[in-house]
């Protein structure tokens, strides 16, 4: 993975000199993207500002569907996907979150990309802004899911009995409401 540098060919960290919860000066590289507070163990992740949503539809119409097992949010409905690592392409984090929360093998070539909105995703008491980049995945129902990483767990459901205001993430919830309305009646 290559390292991340600002304008000035430095560590984009570099420029942050103090923790921003403590202001101590005891805010030091942890590894290639954060830095780490010695006095109050604030980790402060350099990710990029892309993060990734995936609608997974199998061929009778359901959507995959999650439980988050972890804050923010935590037991609240959700999506698969997740952030961006630095170096790394939108859809190849969209195959590796999938991959990451479900164990479901899937191709670039499954993704259909279908847009984008901001979103802030409160991580440790620090607020980051992202861009979501929502894209569309058709798998067999067959195929094995098991919940892991961050997802406590997941099943389908059909797009009817999908309420909407249960999925705790904004922009999930409103890209899933998009995604809906577009859908032919």
């Amino acid at each position: 993975m290559r390292e991340v540098q600002n304008a000035a060919g430095q560590h984009y960290l570099e420029s942050f000199r103090y923790c921003p919860v403590c202001g101590s000066q005891r805010f030091v590289v942890h590894d290639f993207k954060s830095k780490r507070c010695e006095h109050c163990g604030f980790t402060l992740y350099h990710n990029s500002s892309a993060a990734t949503v995936a609608i997974i539809e199998n061929e009778r119409g359901e959507v995959l569907v999650a439980r988050r097992a972890c804050e923010p949010m935590q037991g609240t409905l959700d999506l698969i996907g997740g952030f961006v690592d630095p170096g790394e392409r939108s859809e190849e984090a969209m195959v590796r979150e999938i991959m990451e929360e479900t164990g479901i093998d899937v191709k670039e070539s499954q993704l259909t990309y279908l847009f984008t909105l901001p979103n802030t995703y409160n991580f440790s008491g620090f607020l980051i802004h992202t861009t979501d980049a929502f894209f569309h995945v058709n798998i067999p129902s067959t195929a094995s899911i098991k919940a892991q990483d961050d997802v406590a767990a997941c099943w389908w459901v059909t797009k009817e009995a999908l309420n909407t205001a249960d999925i705790g993430l904004d922009s999930v919830r409103r890209g899933m409401e998009q995604w809906l309305n577009c859908l032919p009646r």
